[in-house]
């Protein structure tokens, strides 16, 4: 075969939609498989990976790749991510972008795939689905009560006409359970099928038959059992129709043919001159020492014979000589001694002797206890989460022998971290070599936020020093730059502080901007609002790009929210006031009463954000950098627009009192907030 080895591995993990859990085995499996894939001494496929894309990109992908083909290619899709069944009982891969509630425009239709790979013209495809499947429905519906999905029938490949197709799943039919519209949180497990897989082509384990080579049903066979071994619960499942057999990968299993030793040889090792005999067992001495192994297994199976039926002189002769090629392993016993829980020590085993003593492969007793073969050598890899003593064995199996090494340690919980000394007691100096890590350096869009907050205020500064006096800078509006100065640069601080800037910094830029970027007051505001703006969009590109929270909405926390939020309807309300004695008391203010109307809508709205945001830290942040908007904002329209002698003005006034009480409120909630 000429054609072309290509394979599109893709694996999406981290989710929008918050009813889709994070899966935490994708992103490794796609690296994984790709680097065993690309292997030129294992596979040799082109191997393109597709990382938590959205659902257009994934399939734009899968339709390239089987567009582009010829008939000798061969092609390998891998997906890796959340299954979803329709109501209609349509099967779709999910993407990033995933909704379950609208599978057809947002995820990957199984259908779109078999369309696909019915009209390549490949004649080698293989479809490998580490995806579970199951019911996706809305609010308030917590299991579907219909059978389960059965992937195999989304993926006939009778249906391709005879052509060269294979399709292997991890579980013949399992379905998630949800919770409301999230889904549960013990059905989200590390893959076993991808890890098997992986291990079954790195290691060679996969090759049966041990002909050098690892073939498509050889490969099911060993995912069949491994997968069933690790979790009884879960059985992999095949629908192959492929004329001829497909050879994935290469395999160092390659069983030794013994060569026959020269017919001079055997008659020496066979002759009745006791002497003779001794002289066939150092030739045959000098052969198992040969680079070539199959003569090196032919003249171990001759002393191995002579070992046991010769005379004792002569046996215990040819049993030193085939020790010599006996497996033999350095260390014998491998000792990890006390382990912290997480961490994941390796240790190596080195094989000794000559080249048939080394031709072995390594196979570990426990799934948590992986073993990597590097030539001579074998990499092991201790990843046990339980705690307590284990014991586990590496069988090492050559030609000439097996050995076992065994495996010991201790897994400890990490040591609590020592206790805060309290207040009348001072602290110990902390030693040079005792020292606490740096804290870890700020993001680069978080340093942009908060040069962006530092403008805004640098501006507002420049401006009000500009004023000639101090009659101008209160006749002329000076005195409404200063609360938003304040306000920008302690967002700007925030941001920079190593405790702050992931979430309360954030927070606090996006509610002050919320606000205070909205386009009133004086002109020479605008400027600066642009920078808060500007701000507060790198500070959430920041928070995008931390993957240890994501934002969310949930419930009220607790009174103080529940309070905050009647502060600022009470406030937004007030707003609303002034802007009916506005329009009441003429007709032609109807575009600042707008104004008011607007702002007083972008205040609720802020209020109820800050009030439902999790995590709880970026929330209360939030709800502050509302309460300053507010505080700039009723500031610059008390000086750009004033109510008339006739119009009370006690709309303003209610708003200005009730943001004040929204931002004493941030602060009680601040003590709370933890995150």
């Amino acid at each position: 075969m000429t054609g072309e080895r290509r394979a599109l591995i893709i694996a999406n993990g981290e989710y929008d939609n918050p009813g889709l859990s994070a899966l935490r085995s994708p992103a490794a499996d796609a690296e994984a498989l790709a680097e065993v894939l690309a292997d030129r001494a294992i596979s040799e496929f082109d191997v393109q990976v597709v990382r938590d894309e959205t659902a257009h990109v994934i399939a734009g992908r899968v339709e390239d790749l089987f567009a582009d083909s010829a008939p000798d290619d061969v092609l390998l899709v891998h997906f890796s991510c959340h299954g979803l069944k329709s109501e209609s009982g349509e099967l779709f891969f999910a993407a990033r972008n995933t909704r379950p509630e609208r599978l057809a425009s947002t995820a990957v239709p199984a259908d779109f795939v078999q369309r696909c790979m019915r009209m390549s013209r490949s004649r080698s495809i293989v479809l490998l689905l580490d995806c579970c499947y199951g019911g996706a429905f809305g609010q308030g519906v917590a299991v579907r009560a219909t059978g389960e999905a059965n992937v195999l029938d989304a993926f006939p490949v009778g249906g391709f006409g005879g052509r060269g197709r294979a399709v292997i799943t991890a579980s013949n039919s399992i379905e998630y359970a949800f919770e409301g519209d999230h889904l549960a949180d013990d059905h989200v497990r590390p893959s076993v099928f991808t890890s098997a897989l992986v291990d079954g082509l790195r290691t060679g384990d996969a090759d049966r038959d041990e002909d050098g080579w690892v073939a498509l049903g050889e490969l099911y066979d060993y995912l069949f059992d491994s997968v069933r071994e690790r979790n009884p619960n879960q059985t992999p499942s095949r629908d192959i129709e492929m004329q001829g057999e497909l050879y994935l990968a290469r395999s160092r299993r390659r069983r030794i043919k013994p060569s026959p030793v020269p017919a001079d040889l055997r008659a020496a090792s066979e002759d009745p001159n006791m002497f003779t005999r001794l002289g066939a067992v150092t030739e045959l001495q000098r052969r198992l020492a040969s680079e070539n192994l199959s003569v090196a297994i032919g003249a171990h199976e001759v002393l191995t014979t002579m070992a046991q039926t010769d005379i004792r002189h002569i046996a215990e002769a040819a049993d030193l000589a085939r020790r010599e090629a006996r497996v033999r392993t350095e260390p014998e016993v491998v000792r990890f001694g006390e382990v912290v829980r997480g961490s994941r020590p390796v240790a190596r085993i080195r094989l000794e002797g000559p080249p048939i003593a080394r031709a072995c492969r390594f196979a570990s007793s426990h799934s948590w206890l992986r073993v990597t073969e590097d030539g001579d050598e074998a990499e092991i890899v201790l990843d046990r989460a339980e705690l307590g003593a284990f014991e586990a064995r590496v069988t090492v199996t050559g030609p000439t022998g097996e050995v076992v090494v065994r495996v010991e340690g201790q897994v400890v919980a990490e040591p609590a971290p020592p206790p805060r000394p309290r207040p009348e007691q001072a602290p110990e100096p902390v030693r040079p070599a005792e020292a606490a890590a740096p804290p870890p350096k700020a993001d680069p869009f978080a340093v942009a936020a908060a040069i962006l907050a530092f403008a805004a205020a640098v501006y507002l500064v420049a401006i009000a020093f500009s004023l000639s006096s101090v009659e101008d800078f209160f006749e002329d509006g000076g005195w409404t730059f200063s609360p938003l100065v304040v306000f920008a640069i302690a967002a700007g601080i925030v941001m920079l502080l190593p405790n702050t800037r992931r979430m309360v910094g954030p927070g606090a830029l996006c509610g002050l901007a919320l606000l205070s970027a909205i386009p009133s007051g004086p002109v020479v505001l605008v400027l600066s609002d642009g920078c808060l703006f500007a701000g507060a969009v790198c500070a959430l590109i920041a928070v995008r790009r931390d993957r240890s929270f994501r934002l969310g909405l949930g419930k009220p926390r607790d009174g103080l929210a529940i309070a905050a939020l009647v502060a600022g309807t009470a406030g937004a309300a007030g707003l609303v006031t002034e802007a009916v004695e506005l329009v009441d008391y003429s007709s032609s203010r109807a575009a600042e009463a707008a104004i008011y109307l607007v702002l007083s809508v972008v205040l609720l709205i802020g209020t109820l954000l800050g009030a439902l945001l999790r995590p709880a830290a970026f929330g209360v942040a939030f709800l502050g950098g509302v309460a300053g908007g507010g505080i700039v904002m009723v500031c610059a329209l008390f000086y750009a627009m004033p109510s008339s002698s006739s119009v009370t003005g006690a709309g303003w006034g209610v708003a200005l009192s009730m943001v004040l009480a929204l931002a004493i409120m941030t602060g009680f909630s601040a003590r709370k907030a933890k995150g």
